[in-house]
């Protein structure tokens, strides 16, 4: 398919049409919307592009790559926060809901920015974060002045116990979860950084705001929202200890305060308040909601369209604690995968994603040491692509990126990765033993800058991508089809078959380094697209990714 051809494609599917081989219009489901048929690209602003070359990516940056994006089948782009921040966690530390940081441009750039992806058919969705706000923050700053301020309770106080903190709590960027306040003579809860203060959701006017800074990106035409940590934004009604889980003496908060009874009541009042009748889709980030829960938080009675639930990213991780790796089998990931695609096959929607801006690299996270990462790459990609659901695929992906390697921990610029080092050191990993830990799990694996130099027509990876996308936008069974889990106990292929009517595709892909035989009855299918040049009737080669019709 060329370009042209593929961009007529694209639109056709846009309008929910396709064409059948003899160039005839076939209806699409009539029941999806725009969000479910598209691909969404997630872009980190400040490793993107740089345009003025001072060293931070920008939005005229992003602009500058829009009809790349575009080229690739992408309509919607996720922006991580891109508003005024003091940077202790790149921006997840918002010191004003309804700018834009200076670093990246102004307003006027993100209006350009709006127009000119509309025009290509690409819809900006912005991130919200609305669990805790920067130290800076305006609120903050009246909140910690004194106790009768009027914004004295906008987050989370309480007076000290025994002398120290209100409950043995761990932040999940280390240390305490709470911090003294000189002025108010009171700890404030933090689930992040100390400079990331929680808001307290349960006063009417912290929603109010809230709600108003997402109608003002609203008016200004954004496509939707991710939506950051939510599963915090409900407090227990009462602050107690918990079981120490570590050396220090504390518990993870997560633990204490994710998805606490009546979080729900919240978001159904954020959904009617912000984004029902609008042609827009919200996606949560929900690091502790189970597949079994899914039809509570997405769906017909659901607060989001959809949500990013972390059950096949979590494999490796003991409970938000990086040095105690484990290991895992392909029957795990798939299982995760699937129970998924099974919650949401009647009722919800689901975001098909193995990478983001939080986590390591996928050719480094689901493939052995020793793999190819250009087939390593290929293979996921190939899941990615065919699963039922909208794929999100984080920047430089597409191009095959892999973790980078540190030789000291003063090289990392994440937070989190500092804090988990430390916790290491205390649970008695030698420097060299926490190092090794943090490489394999920091965020800063994801937010290395892209070297644009590698997005050229000789980049086998990007290739591919286009060869999918291009495929997938073909088959409507690859959109609105069933999706129903093969060879189940295999322990080096991931297969499934996606269905609609008579239309079957069968997507196998070897995730190991040796070759795998197939079952008789998949061995004989037709091949209609291969990440080997010369595929092998009956067998995958290493890391081989194909699709087969029935």
């Amino acid at each position: 398919m060329n370009r042209c051809e593929f961009i007529k494609s694209s639109l056709l599917v846009t309008a929910g049409l396709t064409l059948d081989p003899m160039g005839g219009l076939v209806m699409a489901a009539d029941n999806q919307k725009w969000w479910q048929r598209t691909i969404v690209y997630q872009i980190y602003p400040k490793s993107f592009c740089d345009a003025n070359g001072d060293g931070t990516g920008d939005l005229r940056g992003i602009i500058s790559k829009l009809d790349y994006l575009a080229s690739l089948g992408v309509e919607a782009i996720w922006l991580t926060p891109i508003y005024p921040s003091p940077m202790v966690d790149n921006g997840y530390d918002i010191s004003d809901y309804t700018s834009i940081d200076p670093r990246y441009g102004s307003m006027a750039d993100f209006d350009e920015l709006i127009e000119k992806a509309r025009v290509r058919n690409i819809r900006v969705v912005m991130d919200l974060v609305y669990n805790h706000s920067s130290d800076q923050h305006q609120w903050f700053l009246e909140s910690k002045s004194d106790r009768k301020n009027p914004k004295s309770d906008w987050y989370i106080w309480r007076d000290a116990v025994d002398g120290h903190e209100p409950t043995n709590w761990r932040s999940i960027f280390g240390g305490s979860a709470w911090a003294w306040c000189e002025a108010r003579q009171q700890y404030y809860l933090h689930t992040f950084a100390k400079e990331q203060p929680d808001l307290n959701w349960e006063n009417p006017s912290v929603r109010r705001a809230l709600f108003d800074a997402a109608r003002f990106w609203l008016d200004k035409g954004v496509g939707g929202f991710r939506i950051d940590a939510i599963v915090y934004i409900k407090k227990p009604p009462q602050f107690v200890d918990g079981t120490p889980d570590g050396a220090d003496g504390m518990i993870n908060v997560h633990s204490m305060t994710a998805n606490t009874a009546g979080i729900l009541d919240f978001l159904r009042e954020f959904k009617r308040e912000c984004f029902a009748g609008r042609d827009i889709f919200t996606v949560g980030e929900a690091n502790s909601v189970k597949p079994n829960e899914l039809g509570d938080w997405i769906g017909e009675n659901g607060v989001f369209d959809m949500l990013f639930e972390f059950s096949h990213l979590n494999l490796s991780v003991d409970g938000e604690v990086w040095c105690r790796p484990r290991a895992w089998k392909l029957t795990e990931l798939k299982s995760a995968l699937s129970a998924s695609q099974e919650a949401t096959a009647t009722n919800g929607w689901y975001p098909i994603f193995f990478e983001n801006h939080d986590q390591p690299r996928g050719v480094n996270h689901y493939f052995a040491k020793d793999a190819d990462p250009i087939k390593a790459a290929k293979a996921l990609a190939t899941v990615l692509l065919t699963m039922r659901g909208t794929p999100f695929i984080f920047e430089g992906q597409e191009l095959g990126m892999a973790n980078a390697s540190w030789t000291s921990i003063d090289q990392f610029d994440d937070i989190q990765t500092r804090g988990q080092y430390e916790f290491a050191l205390k649970e008695g990993l030698t420097p060299e033993q926490a190092l090794d830990c943090v490489q394999q799990f920091s965020r800063d694996n994801a937010r290395i800058p892209i070297d644009w130099s590698k997005a050229t027509m000789s980049n086998t990876v990007l290739n591919w991508y286009r060869d999918l996308i291009a495929f997938r936008a073909e088959h409507e069974e690859l959109l609105s089809g069933t999706y129903v889990e093969l060879m189940a106990k295999d322990e080096q292929v991931f297969a499934f078959e996606r269905a609609l009517g008579n239309k079957k595709l069968i997507t196998l892909v070897n995730f190991s380094t040796a070759e795998a035989k197939l079952p008789k009855k998949i061995a004989t299918l037709k091949i209609a697209i291969s990440s080997e040049l010369n595929p092998t009737a009956g067998v995958l080669r290493p890391l081989e990714a194909r699709i087969c019709r029935i």
